[in-house]
C-alpha cells in the first residue's frame, strides 16, 4: 500500500487532504510542522511527502533542506498558496529536489492527479 505523509500546520487542510487520500486506500500519516515531519521520515519510509511551504516555525523550504541531509530519496511535492514563480520559492524547492507543487486552496482534481500519479509511478 502506498504511504503518504501530509505536512501542514493548518489542521483543516491536513485533515481534508488526509481523508481524501484515505478514501482512495492510501496509507496516510500527518505532521503539523517541519520538525514533526523530519522525525517521522527518519523513522518511517513514506513513498511521498506533501509539504506546505508556508508554516509557522520550521517552514517547508527549511524542512525540505534538512530532509535532504538525511534522506535524498523521498519524493516531495510542495504545497503553496502562491504562484511558484513568486519569490522564487519553488525554484529553490526544485533545486532541493522537490518534484512538483500543488496550489492552495486545494482542488480535488489537481490533488488527485498529481499525488496519485506520483504515488503509483513510484510504486511501479
Amino acid at each position: 500500500m502506498a504511504k503518504l505523509l501530509i505536512v501542514d500546520d493548518e489542521i483543516d487542510v491536513r485533515e481534508f487532504a488526509a481523508n481524501f487520500f484515505r478514501k482512495r486506500k492510501i496509507n496516510v500519516s500527518t505532521a503539523s510542522g517541519g520538525q514533526e515531519a523530519l522525525d517521522f521520515v527518519k523513522n518511517n519510509k513514506p513513498d511521498l511527502v506533501l509539504l506546505d511551504i508556508n508554516m509557522n516555525g520550521l517552514d517547508g523550504i527549511e524542512t525540505l533542506r534538512r530532509l535532504r541531509l538525511t534522506n535524498e530519496e523521498v519524493n516531495v511535492i510542495m504545497v503553496t498558496g502562491k504562484k511558484p514563480e513568486e519569490e522564487g520559492a519553488f525554484e529553490e524547492c526544485k533545486q532541493l529536489g522537490a518534484i512538483d507543487y500543488i496550489h492552495k486552496p486545494l482542488e480535488l482534481d489537481e490533488l488527485e492527479r498529481i499525488v496519485l500519479g506520483q504515488l503509483f509511478k513510484t510504486k511501479s
